[in-house]
């Protein structure tokens, strides 16, 4: 991916509860980054509420025509069901992870940058920001997941049991778990065609199944130990601090996280399941965008 500029799309799965986020997260694209095609993707239900957002380079679109073929949502719950594997029935946090993964995989561009509605973004960016010298680097901190983070480790052991890799019997294993999320479309299709020859079975039929599962892991694992990433295209630093706690920020606890945002920053990640007030939110970041200025 060298010798010519990258090209990049952004991919954000919502639904109605963030749609004011989302508003936030599409005003910042438009100042930081007009040029670059964003697609949102929502339940059908919300896609009325949404098409507010679908102006410029911003569409939005279906999750039915998003999520592979053989799915059927649940009436009135939040789950799924895979007509190739009906039990387990698919719950909502896994079938939202099915839907990145078919998102990115049909992009035809050299990056897809996933980007939740609860990230805002603070100072111009573009393919380049995420991958220098024309080459996209692996998020990844050595030795993060330890026994102390259990569901981490499940998703390892998942990751390696859909790939066909032998358990590892390592305790000080990488996190590869950022915001936002940076990936290769190329990769994640052949990581996909993986799954599927390990398993037997169409990959998100093969996922669903999973209770546990966690699709960055899964990137991450693959790219490390089946491409054998070369440890220096590796990168600790999205350009993003975040606030990932379900604890909510107040103003001054706003303001005191904003401190953090060093000038190499291009966004910020305050949880949507913190709980911090839309008010809070959208205070202290208008000010803290307005004082860069």
């Amino acid at each position: 991916m060298s010798g010519r500029a990258l090209s990049m799309t952004i991919i954000t799965p919502s639904y109605a509860p963030d749609l004011e986020l989302c508003r936030d997260l599409r005003a910042s694209l438009q100042q930081c980054a007009p040029g670059v095609g964003h697609r949102i993707i929502v339940p059908h239900a919300d896609l009325a509420a949404f098409a507010v957002l679908a102006r410029g380079n911003a569409t939005v679109e279906d999750v039915n025509s998003v999520m592979p073929a053989g799915f059927r949502k649940v009436p009135f719950l939040n789950a799924w069901v895979s007509l190739r594997s009906p039990l387990p029935p698919v719950r909502g946090w896994i079938a939202q992870q099915i839907v990145k993964l078919a998102a990115v995989a049909r992009a035809r561009t050299d990056i897809a940058l996933v980007v939740d509605s609860d990230v805002a973004f603070l100072r111009p960016f573009d393919a380049a920001t995420f991958a220098p010298h024309g080459r996209l680097p692996l998020y990844r901190i050595p030795g993060a997941v330890t026994p102390a983070l259990p569901r981490h480790m499940i998703w390892h052991r998942v990751a390696r049991q859909l790939l066909g890799l032998p358990p590892t019997s390592s305790t000080a294993l990488p996190d590869y778990i950022c915001w936002p999320c940076a990936w290769s479309p190329a990769v994640v299709r052949a990581m996909l065609e993986r799954v599927q020859g390990v398993t037997g079975r169409h990959w998100a039929a093969a996922i669903g199944r999973e209770l546990h599962f966690s699709e960055m892991i899964l990137y991450g694992v693959y790219v490390d130990e089946v491409l054998g990433a070369d440890p220096r295209d590796a990168t600790r630093d999205m350009r993003c601090p975040s606030h990932p706690d379900e604890i909510p920020l107040d103003r001054s606890g706003f303001d005191e996280f904003l401190r953090g945002v060093r000038e190499t920053d291009v966004a910020v990640m305050v949880s949507a399941k913190s709980g911090t007030a839309l008010e809070v939110r959208r205070a202290a970041l208008a000010e803290f965008v307005a004082a860069m200025r």
